[in-house]
């Protein structure tokens, strides 16, 4: 089964649920595992893989491991 008829079946599928539940269920899985976001080299980010790199990031700009777009236009120059 080809990508366009596995989604296609799975639409049918959900189209045909009738109870809040497994849609939520259903809503879950899909947050989890759907691609939010992109990287500068083009690899795919899950909400979860996204937002441990927000934690990270901020974590970095609390702890000063940052550099000012001053110094790095000063280093930009040396390329």
């Amino acid at each position: 089964m080809d990508i366009q008829a596995a989604k296609l079946n799975v639409m049918q599928k959900i189209m045909g649920v009738s109870t809040a539940s497994l849609l939520e269920k259903i809503n879950k899985i899909l947050d989890k595992e759907m691609v939010v976001a992109y990287t500068v080299k083009g690899e795919p980010l899950t909400k979860a893989m996204y937002n441990k790199r927000l934690r990270i990031a901020e974590q970095q700009l609390q702890s000063g491991k940052y550099i000012t777009q001053e110094d790095f236009e000063k280093e930009v120059e040396s390329w």
